[in-house]
């Protein structure tokens, strides 16, 4: 029947929570009623589905449009549907992840996750420490692939977002009904805040005068040291973080923090003895556990990567469990919440095939099949007391290796599409090849006109060198 443009919305107490009833009647009038607004909202994602792809145009199209008479009540399965957004290694500027905000709220995702700093770019504005990025927002230069030997793009590689920036961001996601949470990475992973203060390293181990902001990828050995000044210099920037997202989740990493310069550190070793701490492990712990109390006393919680189990877990903290399910799996046991993610399901920088085409991307392969068959329950939890404790699922995309909006296009859609149904809709019943006959017949329509530069279903495309670097191939079969 012809759509007739009139849409009626109002809360409904009676459905779940982002639960929505969606009516279409005789006359081509459209209810939706929701659980809260959220639902409501969530709804009107459900009737641009309906409208057909043109509707999810940003100009729309004055074309006639036809409706179903139909009812779909609906709501989500789990309350944490997450798209980490990696812009540390390399920049997206404001306008992409308000365009990343769009998208991942047309297919129903409630959290942007904002991976914000890193060793190779400290992305965020700290007022009261305007070097974080005077000097740590900008490397030199940027290695190019895994390569050996070693390829580098010589050209510097830099930008940082402002606090006005990053609160239009926040205002742009709530209307959409997307919490944002932050993420400042600690101990580890802090190398461009070094080079912007070298005080924070371990100085009687290490030159961390000269240190630069890292050019190049893996595990880093330089962390941060654990001195009552660092403390006070991390509670700086996290007061201006709270300042700025009001998510009642912040993230501290946590995750892959070398313990070498510990160890060689008399500094860190007496401040070991001090704590009371017994080793390494204890310190990072007790500096987990340290932020985890701070952020407690303002009314926020701590999530980490799955590490923060390591040495004892703070009492209020969640785990985001990415090394597998087997930390997740831990946590919810001992009554902590837990956000599945692990790298061999849900790490989108994997790239999508054995063809040598695939552009250039970490690991092993995650198929369009993979990740909509993932299932963030596991089986250790499935039926248990404890299954509670999962509160969703997050799918992420680092970017080493993805310097543009296209690439990342390419590696996130069309496996985020499928993610989103798993974290949406019951596990019972699913079908990946009914998903994938409703993605040709219907959601790739969607993604050309919202201009998502996905992987097309045929596969990647044929070879290319890479623009700027005369016969560097974008692809290798050794995933170089």
């Amino acid at each position: 029947m012809p759509f007739s443009g009139t849409v009626r919305t109002r809360v409904d107490d009676t459905l779940p929570p982002e639960g929505y009833r969606l009516t279409v009647g005789a006359d081509g009038t459209v209810e939706i009623a929701g659980g809260d607004d959220a639902g409501v909202f969530w709804g009107r994602q459900t009737l641009r589905q309906l409208l057909g792809p043109d509707a999810h145009r940003q100009a729309g199209s004055d074309a006639p449009r036809e409706l179903p008479q139909v009812v779909i009540e609906d709501a989500p399965r789990f309350r944490w549907r997450g798209f980490m957004l990696d812009i540390a290694r390399h920049f997206t500027p404001k306008n992409g992840i308000l365009r990343y905000v769009d998208l991942i709220a047309a297919h129903k995702l409630n959290v942007l996750h904002l991976h914000l700093t890193d060793d190779q770019g400290w992305r965020i504005e700290i007022k009261r420490y305007p070097k974080l990025t005077e000097v740590g927002s900008s490397r030199r230069r940027t290695r190019i692939g895994l390569a050996e030997p070693e390829l580098w793009d010589e050209r510097a590689h830099g930008g940082f977002l402002t606090q006005d920036d990053l609160r239009e961001i926040v205002a742009y996601a709530a209307e959409r009904h997307i919490t944002v949470v932050p993420e400042i990475d600690l101990p580890g992973h802090m190398q461009a805040a070094i080079a912007a203060y070298p005080e924070l390293g371990n100085t009687d181990v290490t030159d961390t005068a000269s240190l630069g902001v890292k050019t190049d990828w893996g595990v880093n050995p330089h962390v941060l040291n654990a001195d009552e000044e660092t403390l006070r210099f991390l509670e700086g920037v996290l007061e201006e973080v709270l300042e700025i997202f009001p998510s009642r989740f912040v993230h501290v990493g946590g995750d892959e923090c070398p313990k070498d310069e510990w160890k060689a550190s008399p500094s860190a070793q007496a401040r070991i003895r001090e704590l009371g701490v017994g080793d390494e492990d204890g310190l990072q712990s007790w500096i987990i556990q340290h932020f985890d109390r701070w952020l407690t006393e303002r009314g926020r919680r701590l999530v980490g990567w799955d590490e923060i189990l390591e040495g004892g877990l703070a009492e209020g903290a969640a785990v985001m469990s990415w090394r597998g399910r087997e930390g997740g799996v831990t946590a919810a046991m001992a009554g902590h919440d837990v956000i599945m993610s692990p790298t061999q399901e849900v790490y989108l920088d994997h790239r999508q095939s054995d063809h040598p085409d695939e552009p250039v991307a970490f690991g092993w392969v995650q198929s369009l099949r993979d990740v909509y068959e993932f299932e963030p329950v596991a089986p250790e939890l499935t039926g248990t007391e404890q299954a509670h404790h999962v509160l969703g699922a997050q799918a992420n995309m680092w970017t080493e290796h993805t310097e543009s909006q296209q690439r990342i296009d390419y590696m996130v859609f069309p496996r985020l599409s499928a993610f989103a149904e798993a974290v949406w809709s019951p596990s019972e019943g699913r079908d990946y090849d009914d998903f994938e006959r409703r993605m040709r017949e219907e959601h790739y329509a969607r993604l050309d006109a919202m201009g998502v530069d996905y992987r097309r279903p045929g596969g990647p495309r044929p070879y290319q060198t890479r623009p700027g670097v005369p016969g560097l191939p974008y692809t290798s079969p050794k995933y170089a």
